[in-house]
């Protein structure tokens, strides 16, 4: 598996894909607190291996290590056929997690960064993929089945 960046006008990477999804590879460790979990960044993409997952022992690697991977488009539940929902969602769910653009080397294939801008990158550190104590606004924007809300306007 390959974790080298994609020339433009290729699928862009989900920021929040599963190890075991084509081309996944870790960008990010699960840090902070129980009731804060956050994201640190790595300074590069580092591709999933046995010898990766093993590193999360004995939790699942969710719970260790943000994974990105090549958007899976209709495969998603989130994804509209042109959107991904569950990056609107957290935009318009969740409060910033940071004031400043985290360190990602993900962003210039990102999904959610070409869909949503600097909104989701702020957002971004506090995105866990097993979350056992999710805020309200995680819960509803991870739940497929949730509309996404109107935008509110100032």
């Amino acid at each position: 598996m390959s974790a080298e960046p994609r020339s433009r006008g290729e699928v862009p990477f989900c920021p929040s894909a599963q190890p075991g999804q084509e081309g996944a590879f870790a960008f990010g460790v699960v840090g902070g607190t129980v009731g804060e979990r956050r994201v640190g960044y790595l300074e590069g993409r580092v591709p999933v291996s046995d010898e990766l997952l093993a590193m999360a022992g004995p939790v699942k690697p969710t719970e260790v290590f943000r994974f990105g991977a090549p958007c899976a488009g209709g495969a998603c539940s989130h994804f509209d056929g042109h959107d991904c929902r569950l990056a609107t969602k957290l935009v318009q769910l969740m409060p910033p997690a940071s004031k400043a653009l985290p360190a990602c080397q993900l962003r210039p294939e990102c999904r959610w960064w070409k869909q949503e801008g600097k909104s989701a990158c702020y957002r971004c550190p506090a995105i866990v993929t097993d979350c056992y104590n999710p805020s309200e606004g995680q819960k509803r924007a991870a739940n497929p089945e949730t509309p996404v809300p109107a935008p509110a306007f100032a």
